[in-house]
């Protein structure tokens, strides 16, 4: 196939966002700019669906590879896809258009401006899933950060500047040791494909410090403790579709360099920093669970809940083993389409009475029943309730988990059951309750569009928990062969 069908993935957002910047911005044509947005991403999806189609699932060789030369002798641009990454383009292509669809009035000020940082976000998060080469990734992983830092930075809450500066300036500390870490493999080996260095690999006597150096970017984005603080700080203030954005796919940047990465290229030292990710990981699902039984706002909870489910990812992938991979990425497309659902619930009714604060509600389920309903879905969702998507995720992780070490097991499986406890907890006092706010009366059901929205991402969320076989076959084949080549690599050590 000679079509270019990955750098049209990549370039498709952004030539929609051109066309908006050269359209003259006015109030009346808000709903054109719009509507441009809308149909670019919705084809871009189309799109997607397309490769996924196309895409060979009985092989783990990278598909409809693009390599062109981009600086002699240095960086070529390279891009491709294997059935790790296809999962995240679809997520990526799938969220985008539903966070258009769902700004409607949230967003009053500069709209056209709003939209043209969501669709360069758009290409740089589908440009880090596509990328074979280290350079080429570590600029599409960095470049993210502008659009999202100007989206909370602009159209934020009152402590918008505070809280993208933080974010902004944690992730970019991060980064600049993997851009150090990534210019020393080009030293050592002459190359940054990531092909190449798959099968050269790199001398375990610089592993552990080049593992390190990829540690500290991916974990301030997953983000791990103790550097998830950015998080909820950015969560709270950013608009809803910035936090959907950032919930959904930006923090599964960093999971998925977790395995294209620290795995694949650092094997002898990901063995050797296994308990150190094990240990930051349990600790994350607890402490992060505490804290979130504590809040008082919903997207604070909603985004220290995200930062426990982010623990179950890193513990799942360095269980080194099919179920425990199998599982991350699961929980991570299952927790893509569920915190962008609570985040959109939370906007629903935010834009009603203008306030996150849970005490604000109570009794609300007599006065928007279609709300409640699908607020419920998502909430049993994100306990891990079996016949849905984060069930089969987190049952995948926790059964590699006890293969691996029973004790850090059991202690993910107590985070389990606080975070029934914290999810169960909102929603019994948002929803349930004495209605003792009079002002809620006035609040009206979902329409038309909240409804199309929030079915979309309910659908798949019940599909891939009660049949999540589309899933696994798509990354079986790829998974195996990863931890094959792990495996043979520490055999054969340098």
């Amino acid at each position: 196939m000679n079509f270019p069908i990955l750098s049209s993935l990549i370039l498709l957002p952004t030539i929609g966002a051109l066309f908006i910047f050269f359209t003259r911005s006015s109030e009346k044509n808000n709903n054109t700019v719009k509507y441009v947005a809308l149909f670019t991403s919705i084809v871009n999806f189309f799109l997607s669906i397309y490769l996924w189609a196309l895409f060979d699932q009985t092989t783990s060789e990278f598909q409809f590879v693009e390599d062109r030369v981009w600086i002699e002798d240095f960086i070529n641009y390279k891009v491709g896809i294997d059935g790790i990454s296809i999962l995240f383009i679809l997520l990526t292509t799938f969220i985008t258009p539903l966070c258009i669809l769902s700004i409607n009035n949230s967003i009053k000020n500069r709209l056209s401006e709003f939209l043209i940082a969501v669709l360069i976000m758009e290409s740089f998060m589908i440009g880090v899933f596509c990328s074979l080469d280290l350079v080429i990734f570590y600029l599409f992983f960095e470049a993210g950060l502008i659009p999202m830092f100007l989206i909370i930075g602009i159209w934020g809450g009152a402590r918008r500047v505070y809280s993208a500066f933080k974010f902004f300036l944690y992730t970019l500390l991060g980064s600049v040791l993997m851009l150090v870490a990534i210019i020393s493999i080009y030293w050592i080996t002459g190359t940054t494909d990531v092909v190449e260095l798959y099968k050269i690999g790199i001398d375990v006597k610089y592993q552990n410090l080049l593992w390190l150096a990829f540690f500290s970017s991916f974990a301030v984005k997953t983000p791990m403790w103790p550097v998830h603080t950015w998080l909820p700080d950015a969560h709270v203030e950013a608009p809803t579709a910035g936090s959907v954005l950032l919930a959904a796919i930006l923090l599964k940047m960093a999971g998925y360099g977790f395995i294209r990465f620290s795995l694949g290229l650092f094997p002898d030292a990901s063995e050797v920093f296994t308990p150190l990710i094990y240990a930051l990981s349990v600790i994350a699902i607890i402490f992060t669970s505490f804290i979130a039984l504590m809040q008082e706002d919903m997207k604070k909870l909603i985004a220290y809940s995200s930062v426990a489910h982010m623990g179950f990812v890193t513990l799942g992938i360095f269980t080194l083993q099919q179920q425990g991979i199998e599982g991350s990425i699961i929980q991570m497309i299952s927790h893509g389409l569920v915190s962008a659902a609570l985040f959109l619930c939370v906007g629903v009714v935010y834009d009603r009475m203008h306030s996150r604060l849970i005490n604000t509600y109570g009794g609300i389920v007599s006065i928007i029943p279609k709300y409640s309903v699908l607020f419920m879905l998502f909430t049993l969702a994100a306990l891990g309730l079996p016949g849905t998507s984060g069930f089969v995720g987190e049952f995948l992780i926790l059964m590699a988990a006890f293969k691996d070490n029973f004790l850090v097991a059991v202690i993910a499986s107590i985070g389990v059951i606080i975070g029934a406890a914290y999810m169960l907890w909102l929603y019994k006092r948002v929803v349930f309750g004495k209605l003792i706010n009079n002002d809620l009366k006035k609040m009206i059901d979902l329409n038309k569009s909240e409804l199309f929205i929030l079915s979309c991402l309910g659908i798949p969320t019940l599909f891939f928990g009660f049949y999540p076989d589309p899933l696994i076959n798509t990354i079986e084949v790829s998974i195996s062969d990863l931890i094959e080549m792990y495996n043979y690599k520490l055999v054969s050590k340098f």
